[in-house]
């Protein structure tokens, strides 16, 4: 069992699934502070639950004492990650890039405390390898760094591997990806003492690569550790929901329906997901999943509130946890929490089928969709069974100024003229 504070915990909790060096790591941690880092794509304006673990990670670094480092990838966001995709990323425009770093920069901050200070040992930093990749050129980047690399280790890689096998293959752009990354690491190490690179398993083969790159060029020795791909006890990818990404940021996705995420939580999960994604002691959680029958309902409420908390406020957490209470329990329209869609009061005026309404409000995903639902008298409004699959909806279905949609027990929506 590691001796450091944070290995311990994190090896607790369940964050790791390998490490290059676990003594070696364990020695540096033991020793002082060590900064790691965590790289983020600004693929969009906002992270989503499947990079939450990563987060995590590095607010339990902090909590111990480590110096957490977000490197934004504002470079290798030009060319884009092939690790396990089908096919290429489209390329985005530097507009879009720099929208979707402030986008990210807000959801980091929610969970970590940042100071740059060289004093503060432990405050979080940001980085951005547009700092060093934009100024590379690209006869630099041959003869200093590509003389590292093995064309055929690369090619080995799981992630370059499953492209090639399909049609579309790989482009060179993409192939290029896993030497940036690894350059990622000799900046930060040679710039900020970085001497800890984590990711998902997925990022196995290029943090090996980084490691191996430091130590050929900065001559540093320096480690790497990753975290399970997670997915759900019946198999699901995490981040996804029925409706889209789950995303972090309140703008993306309201705040209740986040809430409403962890409440949903599948019974097997409960305690896992209460390690990972809280900052309750490990006892609390495995009490809290040991709960009898329906007591492990209100271990998912303690899950759901506690990770809404980290990820939007206690304020805001505890309001989406009343709002479902008020909703659930006692059937009461809480139009402040619950997520709303607006529609035009000249539609609402001249009527829309209760079908159309249900597929345009998001609850489903297609008129045949909403259709089935009515038939199967899974759709409500106004808590009201909807038999009539063509019934009109209008103003007359107004209750302080909102109708609300339900489809089944626990999606709900508001809808607003507008």
């Amino acid at each position: 069992m590691p001796k450091s504070e944070f290995l311990r915990e994190a090896e607790a909790r369940g964050f790791i699934f390998q490490c290059t060096d676990m003594e070696a790591l364990d020695a540096a941690m033991q020793a002082g502070p060590v900064s790691g880092y965590i790289g983020f794509d600004p693929t969009a304006d906002s992270l989503h639950v499947g990079s939450l673990i990563q987060i995590m990670m590095l607010r339990l670094m902090q909590k111990h004492g480590h110096r957490p480092v977000a490197l934004m990838g504002g470079g290798t966001a030009k060319i884009g990650d092939p690790s396990f995709r089908e096919e290429a990323r489209k390329l985005m425009t530097a507009e879009t890039i720099a929208q979707n770093l402030r986008g990210i920069e807000g959801c980091l901050r929610q969970f970590l405390s940042f100071d740059d200070k060289a004093e503060n040992r432990s405050g979080a930093m940001l980085a951005n390898n547009a700092d060093w990749l934009d100024r590379l050129s690209y006869i630099d980047l041959l003869r200093d760094v590509g003389i590292h690399f093995s064309v055929n280790r690369m090619l080995s890689f799981d992630s370059v591997r499953s492209r090639l096998e399909r049609e579309q293959g790989l482009t060179f752009l993409e192939f290029n990806y896993s030497i940036l990354q690894s350059y990622d690491f000799r900046e930060l190490n040679a710039r900020h003492g970085v001497t800890l690179q984590m990711g998902g398993s997925d990022q196995w083969g290029n943090i090996v690569s980084g490691i191996d790159l430091v130590r050929r060029m900065n001559q540093q020795q320096v480690f790497g550790l990753t975290t399970p791909l997670l997915t759900t006890s019946s198999g699901a990818k995490m981040g996804k929901s029925a409706r889209g990404a789950v995303w972090l940021s309140a703008a993306r996705l309201p705040v209740f329906e986040y809430w409403q995420f962890w409440r949903n939580t599948e019974d097997a999960d409960v305690g896992r997901f209460l390690r990972l994604f809280t900052d309750l002691p490990i006892e609390e959680c495995d009490r809290l999943a040991a709960l009898p029958g329906a007591g492990i309902n209100e271990a998912k409420k303690v899950l759901a509130t506690e990770a809404t908390a980290l990820c939007h406020g206690r304020a805001a957490a505890e309001q989406a946890a009343e709002a479902a209470r008020r909703t659930f329990e006692e059937g009461a329209l809480s139009a402040d929490a619950l997520p709303s869609i607006s529609i035009a009061a000249a539609t609402l005026h001249e009527g829309i089928p209760a079908f159309r309404l249900f597929a345009d409000s998001g609850l489903v995903a297609s008129n045949g969709e909403a259709r089935r639902l009515i038939r199967g008298g899974g759709a409500r409004l106004n808590d009201e069974v909807v038999t009539d699959e063509g019934r009109m909806i209008g103003e007359g279905d107004l209750r302080d100024g909102v109708i609300k949609l339900s489809s089944g027990k626990k999606k709900h929506i508001l809808v607003r003229p507008a």
